[in-house]
């Protein structure tokens, strides 16, 4: 049985959201044992089927609004994070899925999970929504706002494993954000990313990707620092939300439009899914010891099951050995030196 360990106390609408996604991945994966962690009583009043969950007592919930991550994880050992996170290091779990505050996260995943041996820098990694339905990889989304161009190597390889053992992708092409396609474009840490991604081979590198092609790529993983990727997503979640509202409004102004709205709900509906982070779960730290997902603060049951879902399937594949054992023996073609 796969173990994951959930935080049951994170996010906006915990514990009820999680407690029931938990559930619902119990009911739909046959595979997996899940641990609860949190607070007892709120957690009894929604557990209603307690088939391969475990609840594990946690007497403290890091808020969301947390200013001080590391402080908060080391302050408070028993907290719901802190305890589903050192269940990892501990072999308690195999993986661990929390919707909690992001950088209480992160804090945590280094200081008790820690980094997989010659990993140097973590990634946070979404699969953002695509024109052809398979959704593409992008990183880092805000763990790192400096990097060096052969962390971001490091992350392009894990994420190219993760494309072909989960998503099962047959080739993934990495492509590198940029403000314009021919190389030589961009900052300076650009142009020597494209570089060491040309000259290194290590996967197949389709060059630079402007932004307007975002749904749209040439490849399977998107990569920039954090502070680029952060702002694409963010910006791609906006666009999305803005196009709908401005739908909306159009299709009621008249009642041919309201009409057409009704005909057409269920592609309406589809397009909403395809935009939808809750048909993925989350998004996955790339380099750790173990497998962390970063579910939505706003996570309702659907998109926490997803969360799980998605969680199971990277300890399946065994994603983190794979990519653990080729970090060792190729050292010297990320340049692990500090």
């Amino acid at each position: 049985m796969i173990k994951i360990a959930v935080d049951a106390m994170g996010g906006d609408f915990a514990p009820k959201e999680q407690i029931e996604g938990a559930m619902l991945a119990v009911k739909k994966i046959n595979d997996i044992e899940i641990n609860l962690y949190g607070d007892k009583v709120e957690i009894a009043k929604y557990l209603t089927n307690h088939n391969r969950i475990t609840v594990i007592p946690a007497n403290y919930v890091i808020p969301m609004g947390e200013t001080n991550p590391i402080k908060a994880i080391k302050e408070h050992p028993d907290s719901s994070m802190a305890l589903a996170l050192a269940s990892l290091r501990k072999g308690e779990s195999d993986a661990a899925v929390c919707s909690g505050a992001t950088q209480a996260l992160i804090a945590g995943a280094h200081i008790l999970v820690r980094r997989m041996a010659g990993f140097r820098r973590t990634a946070i990694a979404p699969i953002i929504p695509s024109f052809n339905g398979k959704g593409t990889i992008l990183l880092d989304c805000g763990a790192n706002l400096e990097i060096r161009p052969e962390h971001m190597l490091q992350q392009a390889f894990f994420a190219v494993v993760y494309a072909k053992e989960v998503l099962k992708r047959d080739n993934p092409i990495v492509g590198l954000i940029n403000i314009g396609t021919e190389a030589g474009k961009g900052r300076e840490l650009d142009k020597q990313v494209y570089d060491l991604f040309t000259n290194k081979k290590i996967f197949t590198f389709c060059g630079n990707v402007e932004t307007k092609e975002i749904l749209d790529p040439p490849c399977d993983i998107l990569i920039s620092d954090g502070y680029t990727a952060d702002i694409v997503m963010k910006t791609m979640e906006g666009t999305a939300k803005g196009m709908g509202k401005f739908l909306k409004r159009e299709l009621s102004r008249t009642f041919f439009g309201k009409l057409g709205a009704l005909m057409a709900q269920k592609n309406l509906n589809s397009f909403k899914k395809a935009m939808s982070a809750e048909e993925i779960g989350g998004a996955m730290i790339f380099g750790l010891y173990a497998p962390v997902i970063k579910a939505q603060g706003a996570s309702k049951a659907y998109g926490f099951s997803n969360a799980i879902r998605q969680a199971a399937d990277v300890v399946r594949n065994e994603v983190y050995p794979k990519v653990a054992k080729y970090v060792q023996e190729s050292g010297d073609q990320f340049g692990n030196e500090e």
